[in-house]
């Protein structure tokens, strides 16, 4: 019988580090609080300057669908629309406990190794 990730062995080790990992970046995940700030350029709003290059791409494709000025804006407004996003992120840890802190980053951890070790080959007879 073939065990975890095609090698003999290891199911349980897989099965209890998937839960472990699972349930510590549960609990790490509800510990963080993402808000978002405001594009500013020079104390100004510039939002609606990211959507300059992607108004202007989507129209050039609409006109004719090979343009590769159309397209090369359309991705290079799409990428600088996600930057800002991604950028423009603030990510704060909410106050918690020593204990509760290491016992998620000791689940995530632990979970994870366990992972990798189910999916390692085991002792046995491989068929």
């Amino acid at each position: 019988m073939r065990g975890a990730g095609g090698t003999p062995g290891g199911v349980g080790e897989f099965l209890l580090g998937l839960g472990m990992a699972v349930s510590g970046g549960y609990m790490l995940m509800q510990k963080v609080v993402v808000s978002t700030g405001s594009w500013l350029f020079y104390g100004h709003n510039a939002f609606g300057l990211s959507l300059l290059p992607f108004m202007f791409g989507a129209g050039m494709l609409f006109f004719n669908g090979r343009s590769r000025i159309g397209w090369l804006l359309m991705y290079s407004g799409l990428i600088i629309i996600f930057a800002g996003i991604l950028l423009n992120l603030r990510i704060y840890f909410q106050s918690t406990s020593l204990f509760d802190t290491l016992l998620m980053l000791f689940l995530l951890a632990g979970g994870v190794g366990l992972l990798a070790r189910g999916l390692k080959p085991h002792g046995g007879t491989p068929s």
